[in-house]
């Protein structure tokens, strides 16, 4: 059972439409608190497509990050910096954008697993997806962009290992938290 689960019971139709506009919406805000870099900017979507995945389970959590890349290929300014249009699904990010939705499922699928309890396997729930994002985002500048590997590796991957660390513990802290509170008001 997910958190989102617990704390809402069976899920009506509407409850997870409701629950996927507003992943997706927070994605999207997520998206914006951004450190520029080039070519795959720095922000806090994976800190969200995490939050969605520990929270949501696994095809919610897809769902909610297939609106989300939708919203932004429609013009809905929800990519990093602002930035809309379909051009960011084929561009430099792509493997990464792409790879969000996996990122998400997966997450989803080791909490529904039982990772969702305690530090150390929301960590490591967390940590798994995070660490498979890099798969797809450097693969993607290496075939598409003609990037060498140690290219596109030092450009996709090695700038973000610190922050994302970071942003698994907080994911981690932030989903026993919420469990911790469930737990404390169903008392």
């Amino acid at each position: 059972m997910t958190l989102a689960q617990a704390a809402l019971g069976h899920r009506s139709f509407t409850t997870q439409a409701l629950l996927v506009l507003s992943g997706s919406v927070a994605l999207g805000l997520l998206s914006q608190v951004e450190v520029p870099m080039v070519p795959v900017p720095m922000s806090l979507q994976t800190l969200g497509v995490t939050l969605i995945g520990l929270t949501f389970g696994a095809r919610l959590a897809a769902l909610t990050v297939l609106a989300y890349l939708a919203q932004g290929a429609a013009g809905l300014p929800v990519f990093s910096g602002g930035d809309a249009g379909a051009h960011h699904l084929v561009g430099p990010t792509a493997g990464f954008l792409w790879g969000f939705v996996a990122m998400a499922w997966l997450t989803g699928w080791l909490a529904e697993r039982g990772f969702d309890g305690g530090l150390l396997r929301l960590f490591a729930a967390s940590a798994i997806p995070a660490a498979l994002l890099y798969v797809p985002g450097v693969a993607w500048l290496h075939l598409a962009f003609g990037l060498d590997l140690s290219a596109a590796v030092a450009a996709g991957a090695l700038p973000f290992l610190p922050g994302d660390a970071v942003k698994c513990a907080i994911a981690a802290v932030t989903v026993a938290g919420g469990w911790k509170a469930l737990g404390a008001a169903r008392r």
